[in-house]
């Protein structure tokens, strides 16, 4: 059993929203191969409700930045003594470079992580169909990320109604409330020559269930989990 007093702690730069903090926590615990409690990672986390919409500053065009926000939180849980940090949500990634300015430590990447693990699964010139906020579409994060691995992605052609279905779990609904759209919306990216299924909204991670078991499945929530177990595992070997 590893000593917990060399571990070291992850920050998480949560709230966004409060379920998906949750569940990436959850995550982490089930991936971890644990016989007692000083054998799972240390977190430090900040669940910040308040950190400004990604959906008003990047889709309406009408909020003010969540850069400024989570520049802070990303200091703070440094100043904790987060010896990394972690952030689960995916949207968000659009200000990582200015986190990963603004601390020492380094920022475990969503975005990247996710297209490397795809690279591995996926031959070059295969298509990815993202499910995401359309707000991932408009700054093209996938896109940038996956191109790196000469891979190509596609979304959904009606975006409003996969935003509709971020809203209504954001709202408390159940998440069977959504269980068309996602079904809907991964048939089609199948139809138009998607080789797998990328989720790639934290919100949409809590309603991978509901997914058909015959598509190829990647989900960034997964990715990040097990890239903080890994982190830590090599910081102790």
């Amino acid at each position: 059993m590893k000593n917990i007093s060399t571990k070291h702690k992850i920050g998480i730069i949560g709230g966004m929203g409060p379920e998906a903090t949750i569940l990436l926590m959850a995550r982490i615990i089930q991936l971890t191969d644990a016989s007692d409690d000083s054998d799972h990672v240390p977190l430090i986390v900040e669940s910040n409700t308040q950190v400004p919409s990604r959906i008003e500053a990047i889709i309406d065009g009408t909020g003010e930045s969540p850069e400024p926000e989570l520049v802070r939180m990303a200091k703070s849980l440094e100043s904790c003594g987060a010896m990394a940090l972690a952030m689960p949500c995916n949207t968000a990634h659009y200000y990582a470079s200015a986190i990963e300015e603004a601390v020492s430590i380094p920022l475990l990447n969503m975005v990247d992580l996710t297209a490397k693990q795809i690279s591995t699964q996926a031959l070059p010139n295969s298509t990815v169909g993202v499910l995401s906020s359309p707000a991932v579409a408009i700054t093209e994060l996938f896109d940038d990320a996956l191109s790196r691995y000469e891979l190509k992605t596609i979304y959904p052609n009606d975006q409003d109604l996969i935003l509709d279905a971020i809203r209504s779990i954001k709202k408390g609904n159940k998440i069977d409330d959504v269980y068309e759209t996602l079904k809907d919306a991964a048939s089609e990216l199948t139809d138009r020559g998607a080789d797998l299924i990328l989720i790639a909204c934290s919100e949409l991670s809590l309603a991978i269930e509901h997914l058909d078991s015959s598509y190829i499945v990647v989900d960034s929530m997964d990715v990040l989990a097990r890239s903080i177990i890994d982190f830590e595992d090599e910081r102790l070997s």
